[in-house]
């Protein structure tokens, strides 16, 4: 493990707590937080005296607060949805520091994109139809989930389709990937991936029992941020590669 390092968290609602407490339990400190409550603390010379970030907001304060991240030169891991068409300024604004967006931080539903993309491919050859059902906590802001979204992506790349469609929205038409958002009490997140064909289904699932695997996870890719830079995704933290 690397060495104990004082972290700050931008966004403390279900992912910044999760990250609070599995940070302490590796020997890290929580040397600040933020919430709607004290923004005004949040300055690039108060990130200074961290030595990583975790950004975990909203989808409409995500952008300015990674500006702020990266002006303050810290590693910076971010698990807000929603901000992506900035992407690319984001890890522009990041040069000569590390970054790291995660839709989804926990090591299983990182191993399971690349799994899904696998099968996807092979699926592909033989006319396998596909749809996703991802549930939640009634909370949760965005539908679909980003980590629906990455699954999404990782299908249209290896297949048929090309979009994605959230199920009861609008019309769409065989080249539209189907997703089924669902929001229940207490459910921390539940994926899967269904490919049909008429003869069988295959199916891939990963639910998550609670929300220390999403805290972990963070607290994992700071770990790797603080010794590495660059711009770097959840494959590099936990060993995969993107083929």
């Amino acid at each position: 493990m690397t060495r104990s390092l004082n972290i700050a968290i931008i966004g403390y609602g279900k992912l910044g707590r999760s990250v609070a407490e599995q940070a302490v339990l590796r020997g890290h400190t929580i040397l600040q937080t933020y919430t709607r409550k004290n923004l005004n603390d949040l300055t690039v010379e108060n990130l200074r005296l961290c030595d990583c970030i975790i950004e975990c907001s909203t989808p409409d304060t995500a952008y300015d607060n990674l500006l702020l991240c990266a002006e303050s030169g810290r590693p910076t891991a971010s698990g807000t949805t929603g901000w992506l068409q900035h992407y690319d300024a984001i890890c522009q604004a990041f040069n000569g520091s590390s970054f790291l967006y995660a839709s989804n931080f926990s090591i299983g539903m990182n191993i399971t994109f690349e799994v899904n993309k696998i099968i996807s491919k092979l699926t592909s050859l033989h006319n396998y139809q596909v749809d996703i059902t991802e549930e939640h906590h009634t909370e949760k802001l965005d539908a679909p989930s980003g980590t629906a979204i990455t699954l999404a992506e990782g299908i249209i790349n290896q297949s048929q389709y090309s979009s994605w469609v959230l199920q009861g929205t609008e019309d769409s038409d065989d080249k539209s990937l189907k997703v089924n958002a669902i929001r229940k009490p207490n459910v921390p997140g539940t994926h899967t991936v269904n490919f049909n064909s008429d003869q069988d289904m295959i199916s891939l699932t990963h639910r998550a029992h609670n929300r220390s695997g999403f805290g972990l996870g963070a607290v994992l890719a700071l770990e790797y941020l603080v010794d590495n830079v660059g711009i770097y995704t959840m494959n590099d933290v936990i060993g995969l590669r993107s083929k």
